[in-house]
C-alpha cells in the first residue's frame, strides 16, 4: 500500500501545502499568497488567522491534486518561518495582535537597552546569537509592552506565545497540543543550546512569563494528530524550522555540508556536528533532534535575496517577473563597477547593522537598467561570500560544496557566480525545494516511513555542478569592491535627518 506524507510549508510570502509518496515524488501542490502589512516603514506584520485559513486552503488543495483523503495519509510534517512571533488568548484563540515577522524591526529599541543593560554576553553565551530584532523574544516582549494589561495576563497564564508552527500545531490539533522543536525553539533567543530548554535567567531579562512558552520537544516527536482540524487521526510527526528543514533536504548530515537557501532572505547553514562553538557575526543554533541526537549548524542570514528580485520587479518596474533577471543581467558582460547594497531593512549577518540603509553606489552617465539589474543579481552573490568568508576565516570549518536551493537557483548565472566569487563548487540538486522535503523525510523518519538517514541521503540527487572558472585575483578585486559599498551603508538612519528608522 503507498504511504503519502503531507508536508506544510508556512513561508513568508505565501502558504504551501506538498505531498508526496514514499519514493518522493510529488503528487499535489497547492500554494497560496499571504498578506503583508506594513504600518511604518520597517516593520512587516501578518494576520494570524490568515495565515491558518490560507494553509487549510492549500492543504485541501494539495489533496485534491493528488486525489486522496485525509485518511490516506502516513505522516504530516510542518516547516515554517522561523522568528515571526505571536501572542494569543488561550481560552478564545485569539491574537491579541498580529505576527510580527522576521525581518521586522519593531523591536530594535528592545534588544538595544538589553545590550546597553549589559546583558549581550550572557545572551550570546546561552543562545549562540548576536542580540538582534530578528529574533522572536524582543517581538514577544514588544506586543506585551504595546497591549494595555498583556503582561499581567501573561504572567497569570491567559496568554500563550511562539512562533509560526506553535500557532499551527495548537490549531490543527484543535488547541490540544501546545509545542515548538529544537530548531525553531532556538530561534526565539531565548531557549539554551546546552540544555535544549528555555533559559530562567534569559526569561527573567526579557520580562517574557515561562507559563506562556510551549514545551520544546525533537524535530521528530509526534506531537499530536490533525483529526479535530482535518477529519483523520493524522499524526504530525515533524516540525522544523524552514532553514534547518533546508539543511535536513539537502542531506547534510556531516560536519562540513553546506547549504545556501536563495529565499526572501538568504541563508547559508552549515553542518557543526556536536559543536556548538561561536563563529562571531553568525550563529550557531540547533539543527535538529532525530533519533534521539542533536545535531548543531552555524547560521548566515542576509534579509534580502529574492526580496531584492520583488524590488527591482514591483517597486522599481525594472524587470516583468523574477525569473527575467537572469536574461536581464546576462545583456552586459558586468555591472561596470555599480554595486547595488540591498540593506532595505539593516545589513543582517556578519555585520548585523539595523539602522544600515539600501543603496546603489558607482552610477555613472553610462549606467543603464541592465547594469543595475545585474548588479541585484550579483548582491545575492556577494552576500553568500560575506557568509561563507566569516565561517571560514573565523573557525576551522571547511566546506567543500555548497548545496543551493530556492527559486532563484533556476538562475544559471547567479549559480556560476556563486561558485567563481566563493572559489567553491556550487551543486544544484534535482529537488529544488528542499525546505518542505526536509520536513516530509522527517516526517517519513518519524513514522518508519523511511528507515534511517542513510535512506534518505540515498535519495538526494545533484542536477548540476558549477566550478568555479574566474581567478581567485579577479574574484577577490569584485568582492572588495562590494566591501566597500556595504560599508557606506552602515548606520544611514542613524546618520541622515529624515532617513526611515
Amino acid at each position: 500500500m503507498t504511504k503519502y506524507i503531507l508536508g506544510i510549508d508556512e513561508g513568508t510570502t505565501s502558504a504551501r501545502t506538498f505531498v508526496i509518496d514514499e519514493e518522493g515524488t510529488v503528487l499535489g501542490l497547492g500554494q497560496a499568497e499571504l498578506t503583508q502589512h506594513y504600518p511604518r516603514s520597517g516593520w512587516i506584520e501578518h494576520d494570524p488567522q490568515e495565515i491558518v485559513t490560507t494553509q487549510y486552503e492549500t492543504m485541501r488543495a494539495a489533496m485534491r491534486q493528488a486525489g486522496i483523503q485525509p485518511a490516506d495519509l502516513s505522516a504530516i510534517g510542518l516547516t515554517n518561518q522561523r522568528q515571526t512571533a505571536l501572542v494569543w488568548e488561550k481560552d478564545t484563540g485569539r491574537p491579541i495582535y498580529n505576527a510580527i515577522v522576521w525581518a521586522s524591526r519593531h523591536s530594535v529599541d528592545i534588544v538595544e537597552q538589553w545590550v546597553a543593560e549589559g546583558h549581550g554576553e550572557t545572551i550570546r553565551s546561552k543562545t549562540g546569537r548576536t542580540p538582534d530584532a530578528f529574533y522572536s523574544a524582543s517581538k514577544i516582549r514588544w506586543i506585551l509592552d504595546a497591549v494595555p494589561g498583556a503582561q499581567e495576563r501573561a504572567e497569570k497564564g491567559e496568554l500563550l506565545a511562539g512562533t509560526i508552527d506553535t500557532w499551527l500545531v495548537w490549531n490543527l490539533t484543535g488547541r490540544e497540543a501546545f509545542v515548538t522543536d529544537y530548531s525553531n525553539g532556538a530561534e526565539t533567543m531565548m531557549m539554551n543550546l546546552e540544555t535544549l530548554d528555555w533559559d530562567d535567567e534569559l526569561l527573567s531579562i526579557y520580562g517574557i512569563p515561562r507559563v506562556m512558552l510551549p514545551r520544546i520537544v525533537p524535530s521528530d516527536t509526534v506531537v499530536g494528530d490533525a483529526a479535530p482540524s482535518f477529519g483523520a487521526p493524522v499524526p504530525i510527526a515533524a516540525n522544523m524550522g524552514d532553514q534547518q528543514a533546508g539543511l535536513f533536504g539537502q542531506a547534510a548530515f556531516k560536519p562540513g555540508q553546506a547549504k545556501m537557501t536563495y529565499g526572501t532572505a538568504g541563508v547559508l547553514n552549515i553542518n557543526a556536528g556536536s559543536s556548538t562553538a561561536y563563529v562571531p557575526g553568525l550563529t550557531t543554533t540547533a539543527a535538529w533532534g532525530v533519533g534521539g541526537d542533536i545535531s548543531y549548524e552555524i547560521e548566515g542570514v542576509v534579509y534580502a535575496m529574492g526580496k531584492t528580485m520583488q524590488w527591482l520587479r514591483d517597486d522599481m518596474k525594472l524587470i516583468h517577473a523574477a525569473p527575467d533577471s537572469e536574461w536581464y543581467a546576462g545583456q552586459v558582460a558586468s555591472t561596470e563597477g555599480v554595486y547595488l547594497v540591498p540593506a532595505f531593512t539593516g545589513l543582517g549577518a556578519p555585520d548585523w547593522d539595523s539602522y544600515a540603509r539600501a543603496a546603489i553606489v558607482g552610477i555613472s552617465n553610462a549606467t543603464n537598467r541592465l547594469h543595475i539589474i545585474r548588479a541585484g543579481v550579483e548582491s545575492m552573490v556577494y552576500q553568500t561570500r560575506d557568509l561563507v568568508q566569516a565561517a571560514l576565516d573565523q573557525s576551522d570549518i571547511t566546506i567543500p560544496e555548497i548545496r543551493v536551493d530556492g527559486g532563484a537557483v533556476k538562475n544559471n548565472l547567479l549559480c556560476q557566480m556563486t561558485a567563481d566569487i566563493t572559489g567553491i563548487p556550487v551543486i544544484r540538486p534535482r529537488v529544488q525545494e528542499a525546505t518542505i522535503y526536509g520536513a516530509m523525510l522527517m516526517a517519513g523518519i518519524a513514522t518508519g516511513v523511511y528507515g534511517s538517514l542513510d535512506e534518505v541521503s540515498s535519495r538526494w540527487q545533484q542536477d548540476r555542478v558549477f566550478e568555479p572558472s574566474m581567478s581567485r585575483d579577479q574574484a577577490d578585486t569584485l568582492y572588495a569592491g562590494w566591501r566597500e559599498a556595504r560599508e557606506l551603508t552602515k548606520g544611514w538612519a542613524r546618520k541622515v535627518p529624515g532617513a526611515a528608522a
